[in-house]
């Protein structure tokens, strides 16, 4: 009886251990620290994107706050003809289809000024000429979809009725399409922004992409290439176009290789780069190369490092929402790793771990040296197309943090699933300026995005979490910025419906609450599969505006802002008296106090060297006249 109980006492105790355990790690708060004096750097507006966009009013896109918008049609660029307006539509027999890329260009031109377009240049040496060869579509099955859409039938060919890919014999890309040179693709641009082009605004076009996803082109263009050209050959083609881009357009932004996705990151179809007994991936030979090319002209023939990601999960919900590692994360194994395992010339299948943009950036570095001011960019991303809005919701929200937090230049998705247009209100609406620090204690469950507004008087912090199933419960202690206590405002998206529920910017899923800030922490739950944007303001004490009793006229400017130096700080008071400058952190202690003196208009110079970068506020006061200005010093 006695070692019955025993055993019984045992058994209980480690089953009430076991539970225990387990609710306390279930139960864990989450540490969130943000520190807005470290890591700060700008964040692209280009990264609130996608892929067309003309489905709905203007004002739609507008209240969703979409910024970039990439018009060039993927696949369909790279025989597009601007002269003639015609595009090859590789997908469905090569047929060719009207297609006026000046239109889209004008709508941006005209009724977006917030809006950068993305648009192409032609590589692949031939363009659509006329449609008078097309396949008859309509005649063969009223133009249905079926597993012979991509026979090369237009220009005469014969269909192979059983399906398939290829035709009984292919038609003659001769009839439908003619040679295009580097001259006939750069055309473009003298005849939007010449003296006697369309007139449209060059600045509102900067970023272009050198063709799309070349690296496929005997694939997806072997009617005008069967066999894919080297990469070497393409190279040489790719040189010439950017060249001739620059000296009509100095100011564009070449975005290349465009590189289809993990496979092609790494390798140039079946190729084997080797240059002087070096191996070479595919992205680093092309960064190589245009590295060279700079150190032997000084002309910079690359902007972005343009690739595109469809990322493989087996529809595995869970690995999915870890995909925004894929780009910096040395320490994650991408499940869909393949590309990566022939890096080094072989097969080597231990090698999982992708930071892409990691190693791009370590390539640039070598090839381009130090500075060399090429930032990253994803022209086009797949989801995973799910049924679930609210896990298309974070793991959108999750990419757009991490690429504000690294300083990525453009995102464009391709594909596009409910959910995503309050993700992109939310982060393009309600974020800030500049990306800061944020660490997390459960960062691949629970993550934080935090952005600070440019006069440093603001801030939002993007909660993320990933868990599928249970809430969480997230402590937030800040550190370089003086958040004002009480109850600060939040916007939430969470339990999202099937179907869209953005309409504008006032009507949409948005749910709002608030969240009692006290010494620069607070506390909040967070429900499964959310993201939460907390909204804060410094502190009442050196609050942002004038308390001003003089005339209107008076004014004060600080420049520039953000310093790293010298700050600037003009005065034109109409009182001529002695007036007291104090520079405060966001502690609001007192870190420097001048008197100037009576002269109506003063500039005075501030020595900010010394200062640690982060947020400060300048008070200026006199007997009738009492302002505080935010400022930040960057470093």
């Amino acid at each position: 009886m006695n070692d019955q109980f025993l055993f019984l006492k045992k058994y209980f105790f480690a089953i009430s251990f076991c539970c225990l355990t387990t609710t306390v790690a279930f139960t864990q708060t989450v540490q969130i620290t943000v520190n807005a004096a470290v890591n700060k750097k700008k964040i692209s507006p280009n990264i609130y994107g996608k892929n067309d966009f003309f489905d709905h009013p203007d004002q739609f896109y507008k209240d969703a706050g979409l910024r970039f918008a990439r018009m060039n049609g993927g696949n369909n660029a790279s025989a597009y003809n601007w002269q003639e307006k015609l595009a090859v539509h590789p997908d469905w027999y090569n047929n060719v289809y009207a297609a006026d890329w000046s239109v889209s260009a004008q709508k941006v031109n005209n009724n977006f000024p917030d809006m950068q377009g993305m648009f192409a240049f032609q590589l692949l040496g031939r363009a659509a000429s006329n449609s008078n060869n097309n396949f008859n579509d309509w005649g063969y099955n009223q133009a249905q979809y079926w597993s012979g859409v991509g026979q090369n039938l237009a220009g005469g060919g014969t269909v192979d009725p059983n399906g398939g890919s290829k035709a009984l014999v292919d038609g003659n890309p001769d009839l439908f399409s003619k040679p295009w040179p580097a001259d006939s693709s750069v055309g473009i641009l003298t005849d939007w922004f010449g003296a006697n082009g369309k007139g449209f605004n060059k600045d509102k076009f900067v970023y272009w992409n050198m063709d799309n996803e070349v690296d496929i082109w005997n694939g997806t263009h072997d009617w005008a290439m069967p066999k894919l050209l080297s990469a070497s050959v393409f190279m040489d083609r790719y040189i010439e176009l950017a060249k001739k881009a620059k000296a009509i357009y100095p100011g564009i932004k070449l975005c290349g290789p465009v590189t289809t996705s993990e496979w092609q990151w790494y390798q140039w179809s079946d190729e084997k780069i080797y240059v002087n007994g070096r191996y070479y991936p595919w992205i680093e030979y092309f960064i190589k190369r245009l590295g060279d090319e700079y150190k032997a002209t000084g002309v910079k023939l690359l902007d972005v490092l343009d690739i595109h990601n469809y990322p493989s999960y087996n529809n595995n919900d869970a690995a999915a929402l870890q995909g925004h590692r894929i780009y910096y994360d040395t320490t994650y194994d991408y499940p869909g790793s393949n590309g990566i395992k022939t890096s080094t010339g072989g097969w080597d299948d231990s090698l999982k771990k992708q930071y892409i943009f990691k190693r791009i950036g370590g390539w640039l570095t070598e090839h381009f040296g130090a500075n060399h001011g090429i930032t990253p960019g994803v022209s086009e991303w797949g989801t995973m197309s799910s049924s679930n809005p609210s896990l298309e919701s974070v793991i959108y929200a999750s990419h757009l943090g991490t690429f504000a937090n690294n300083g990525v230049e453009l995102f464009s998705p391709w594909n596009w699933s409910v959910g995503m247009w309050e993700t992109l209100h939310l982060f393009s609406r309600y974020a800030k300026e500049y990306s800061v620090s944020s660490t997390s204690s459960l960062e691949n469950t629970v993550s934080a995005y935090t952005s600070l507004s440019q006069s440093g008087d603001g801030m939002t912090i993007m909660i993320v979490n990933k868990d599928m199933t249970a809430s969480r419960t997230v402590t937030v202690n800040l550190s370089g910025f003086a958040a004002e206590n009480g109850n600060s405002e939040t916007l939430q998206l969470s339990a999202l419906p099937a179907t869209e529920t953005f309409v504008s910017h006032t009507d949409n899923a948005l749910k709002k609450n608030m969240v009692s800030v006290n010494s620069n922490a607070f506390t909040i739950t967070v429900p499964a599969l959310s993201t939460t944007a907390v909204l804060l303001k410094t502190a009442n004490t050196l609050s942002v505006g004038d308390v001003n009793t003089g005339p209107v006229s008076e004014t004060v400017m600080l420049y520039p802002n953000p310093a790293n130096d010298k700050l600037q700080i003009k005065l034109n008071l109409s009182i001529t008296e002695p007036t007291q400058l104090t520079v405060y952190n966001m502690a609001g202690q007192k870190l420097k106090f001048m008197t100037v003196n009576s002269d109506p208009e003063v500039i005075q110079i501030l020595d900010v060297s010394r200062f640690p970068a982060g947020s400060y506020f300048l008070s200026i006061k006199n007997s009738s006249y009492k302002k505080s200005i935010p400022f930040v010093i960057t470093r």
